[in-house]
């Protein structure tokens, strides 16, 4: 990356992140953000093994498993036996999770929906546009990790 552009990525994470935080925020929720961030992986990425989803959401393996733990009692995840070993299991969403998954980003949507109602015709373009930019941006980094 041209060193001019790193001063703009790193502006963008760190309002990305502050964004993400208002609007949790906002929403008065108080389930985990690790709860929203695994499913989010799991929904976008498909199934995975435990260790790996931790890694991916940033969390010890032990949290993980104890995360995991309550998403299969709450019915928002599922084992799948991993076929390449035995010993293994890989974790789904399901179709409640991905309710949930979805009622929690619109409820995040509505919360900061004041926030951006004054957006001008331009604004929203580039929004859009940006946002664009960051989904291929984001797919092309899956790929390679």
């Amino acid at each position: 990356m041209p060193e001019t552009q790193r001063p703009l990525v790193e502006k963008l994470i760190v309002e990305a992140n502050r964004l993400t935080r208002v609007a949790a925020q906002a929403t008065g929720s108080t389930t985990p953000a690790a709860v929203w961030r695994t499913l989010s992986i799991l929904a976008a990425d498909g199934s995975h093994r435990i260790g790996d989803l931790a890694k991916a959401s940033r969390v010890t393996q032990p949290t993980m498993t104890k995360l995991i733990q309550n998403l299969a009692e709450s019915e928002l995840i599922y084992r799948i036996a991993d076929v390449a070993d035995s010993r293994a299991w890989l974790i789904a969403i399901t179709d409640k999770g991905m309710k949930a998954l979805d009622a929690w980003r619109f409820e995040l949507g509505e919360a900061l929906q004041p926030m951006f109602a004054d957006l001008s015709p331009d604004e929203i373009d580039i929004l859009e546009h940006a946002v664009a930019i960051l989904e291929t941006r984001t797919n092309t980094a899956r790929k390679v990790a």
